[in-house]
């Protein structure tokens, strides 16, 4: 049962360290107290079930639910992970027009292999001790790839640091109702001509701008132009830039034969040239050398 309760404690501490990387107010001294109370409880209950009840049924059964609980705080944590990873992509299409997401997709795959991994060594656990190793072999992948997986993330670290300092406008709430109160609101007056102009001068190829550095050049409110964004073009800010890109792109493909896929990606600009061209061929079936060799005959 001691290795049962040491997963617990992993459980929390694991689940903390990748929630803090995208909240760095997630931990709180009430939070702690609770998780810690927790543990306490659990492992104090795992050695009465060890130690006080019977053997045979009564422990077994005892057994049974202890493991049960583990498994629920794993899955309560997970899923706790996911939701925070979740909210953190939807914020980053929504105010950067670069796929800021992509440097933290690997907590996602983490999170479930961890699920994974943490259900196996529950298992695990009530194998006899000469089986230990088992335990030990299967946790050398896991943790290759976590290590891996940081130390790539640790590359962007400033890129996604940045992107959290991005904060809400603080009557942000209001103006959001204000937006949603009718289908025509009186602040999209003037939006869509500004926004026009924008597009004409492919300001959207500078890499790196915010929503708020176009709602701030185009002297207009944060959230009413992610709100029209969302209305008029059906997508997030994120993606309606891309799109802007990818129109500019097979422009540029077409009228600039000297200019090569790379080129052609940054001028549009694409950070990535592996992003351009797999979201440029999600979107035309085949890749930008082969879309530009067929429109050119």
């Amino acid at each position: 049962m001691e290795k049962v309760s040491n997963c617990f404690l992993c459980y929390w501490l694991f689940s903390s360290a990748l929630i803090t990387l995208l909240n760095r107010f997630y931990l709180t001294p009430k939070r702690i107290w609770f998780h810690l109370s927790a543990w306490v409880l659990f492992t104090g209950l795992s050695v009465w079930v060890l130690f006080g009840l019977s053997k045979g049924t009564p422990r077994h059964v005892g057994l049974f639910f202890m493991t049960i609980w583990l498994f629920s705080y794993g899955i309560w944590l997970a899923r706790r992970i996911i939701v925070t990873y979740r909210r953190s992509v939807r914020s980053f299409d929504d105010t950067h027009s670069d796929y800021i997401a992509v440097y933290i997709k690997w907590m996602s795959i983490y999170t479930y292999w961890a699920v994974i991994y943490g259900v196996s060594c529950g298992l695990l656990t009530f194998l006899p001790d000469e089986y230990v190793y088992l335990w030990i072999i299967s946790s050398i992948p896991f943790y290759i790839y976590l290590f891996c997986s940081y130390l790539n993330y640790l590359l962007f670290y400033e890129q996604v640091e940045r992107a959290l300092e991005v904060k809400k406008d603080p009557d942000a709430d209001d103006d959001e109702e204000e937006a949603e109160a009718s289908d025509n609101p009186q602040f999209y007056e003037g939006i869509s001509g500004k926004l026009n102009d924008w597009i004409a001068g492919n300001s959207f190829t500078e890499p790196g701008f915010t929503i708020e550095d176009l709602a701030r050049a185009l002297n207009t409110n944060r959230t009413y132009l992610s709100h029209y964004i969302k209305n008029i073009y059906k997508m997030s800010f994120r993606e309606w830039v891309t799109s802007l890109r990818l129109d500019y792109a097979k422009k540029m493909l077409l009228e600039h034969p000297e200019m090569n896929v790379s080129q052609v990606a940054e001028e549009s600009g694409f950070l990535s040239l592996s992003y351009f061209s797999k979201i440029f061929t999600e979107k035309e079936g085949c890749s930008p050398a082969r879309w530009r060799k067929g429109e050119r005959g």
